[in-house]
């Protein structure tokens, strides 16, 4: 018997996928260990945006019809307005946290899968200083980057709370009932928190430890000097 379940274990059918990495691109001989980190959590970052973006879509299909003909269509129309950093007209030329308060309003009218979306990923791009790529000569603000985090839980919260004027939600994410349950939209969201904590807090700590290798090379330098053997 134990032989068998051995076996069975050994033989488990389900594939969970492995880390890969990227190839290898020149930009990257200008990046140091930390502008990579933030380079990469950036990009995984956008890509959650998409996936709930199209979480919501799926859940909230009267959305996506307000900006394009198919579903498919409208993702692809938020994606190049996010990666281009072209406006959101919906947003009446909002950026950042004033898009996100207006994509969450329960007066919007627009499409708000789209406007949410837009306004979060514009909102992360402007905590890093308007740079989805990071190199030697780039410089991070950990509090914006951790004040970005904040920003997310609080949009989570108000739209898991806020209603619209009908009454109804402002789009359904998470489903909570008796025979299912489906936080897929809040565990990709809680993604997205954490890796902004761990980039906010590896910064922060890279400037701490820069500061105290220079402290200890002036401590230790008189005492690390080679003695003369002749």
């Amino acid at each position: 018997l134990l032989c068998g379940g051995l076996t069975a274990c050994s033989s488990a059918p389900t594939n969970h996928g492995e880390v890969k990495g990227e190839s290898f691109h020149s930009r990257e001989l200008v990046q140091s260990d930390s502008n990579r980190m933030a380079t990469l959590a950036m990009k995984e970052n956008l890509e959650s945006l998409f996936v709930i973006m199209d979480k919501l879509y799926r859940r909230n299909p009267a959305e996506w019809k307000k900006t394009a003909d198919s579903r498919e269509a409208a993702i692809a129309y938020v994606r190049i307005a996010i990666m281009e950093r072209q406006p959101w007209h919906e947003l009446q030329d909002k950026r950042d946290v004033a898009a996100l308060s207006l994509a969450l309003q329960p007066e919007f009218q627009g499409d708000r899968v789209a406007a949410f979306v837009y306004a979060a990923a514009d909102m992360l791009i402007t905590s890093h200083g308007g740079r989805t790529q990071f190199t030697r000569i780039d410089g991070l603000d950990p509090q914006h980057v951790f004040n970005a985090a904040r920003n997310l839980e609080i949009a989570n919260w108000i739209l898991n709370s806020r209603k619209t004027l009908n009454g109804q939600p402002l789009l359904l994410s998470n489903q909570i009932g008796q025979e299912e349950r489906n936080l897929s939209f809040e565990r990709e969201m809680g993604k997205i928190i954490g890796r902004l904590d761990l980039v906010a807090d590896y910064t922060t700590e890279r400037y701490r430890r820069s500061v105290i290798g220079y402290a200890q090379g002036l401590l230790a330098g008189p005492f690390m000097q080679f003695l003369p053997v002749r």
